[in-house]
Parts: structure tokens; sequence; C-alpha cells
């Protein structure tokens, strides 16, 4: 886990005039290691043990309140729970359709895909998203 990238969104919550209560900073250090993209149940479960009081409505209003400053994006796909990525550099999400994992990846080439949108639509492009499905290795080998 990037202790800078836990520095920098402490200071960033701090600059927005966001408290830094223990379980923000739990949620925040989850979100920051977490590779999975986590759900706010998967927050809570794992987090649950460490903080005994908290439930899962405190883990989605920290969860809000990291969306409205930027530090977190809200992934939604379908019926399926919301999952919750922590914003690091643009990167796209390659999707399991049988057992859900969302892995990212980063493909620079893609960001000519605004210019060139703009460029023949006339639009003013504010961003982009991209997924990509398939079946994940170990649901491939039905290990999972």
């Amino acid at each position: 886990m990037s202790d800078i990238q836990l520095k920098e969104a402490i200071h960033t919550l701090k600059e927005t005039g966001v408290r830094i209560t223990p379980q923000r900073h739990a949620i925040l250090e989850y979100l920051i290691q977490s590779m999975s993209h986590p759900t706010a149940d998967d927050i809570y479960k794992s987090l649950e043990g460490k903080f005994p009081n908290m439930s899962v409505a405190t883990v989605y209003n920290n969860l809000r309140v990291f969306r409205e400053v930027g530090l977190v994006k809200e992934l939604t796909y379908g019926d399926a729970s919301s999952r919750f990525d922590f914003v690091t550099s643009d990167h796209y999400h390659i999707i399991c359709d049988d057992c859900g994992k969302i892995v990212d990846f980063h493909y620079p080439g893609l960001d000519e895909v605004e210019h060139l949108a703009a460029h023949v639509t006339g639009f003013e492009v504010g961003h982009h998203r991209l997924e990509i499905y398939g079946t994940c290795p170990e649901c491939s080998k039905g290990t999972h």
C-alpha cells in the first residue's frame, strides 16, 4: 500500500474540511490497498472486527464523502452492488462475466479517443468509461 497515496488523500480531505476519524482512515486505507474494487459491504465486513460500533451506513456515508471530494469512483454495473475504486491514474476495467472480478489495466492509446470524439462531434468531452467483459483465468480453469 502506498503511504504517499494515503497521506495525499488525508490532505485532500483536510483541505475540504472533512474530519479524519479512525473509521475514515481505515476505510481509505482499505480502499488504497484493495485491488478488488470492493463493495461497501466488503469494506464493512473487513473492518467490523476493528470497529464493532461501525455500521454499513457509516461505510456508505464515508464512501459518499470520498466520492464527492474526488478520491473514490463509484462503479455501477447493472443490478450488482456498486463497487468502489480509489482514484489513481486513468485506467480501465476488465470484468469477469462469471465471478464478477474486476481488474484494472491502463492503455494510454485510448486517451486520444476523447480528442477524436470532441473533434468529430463538437461535444465538450468530460470523461469516458471503457469496460471489457470476459472470463477470468480462474473461472476459465474452473478453479473459482
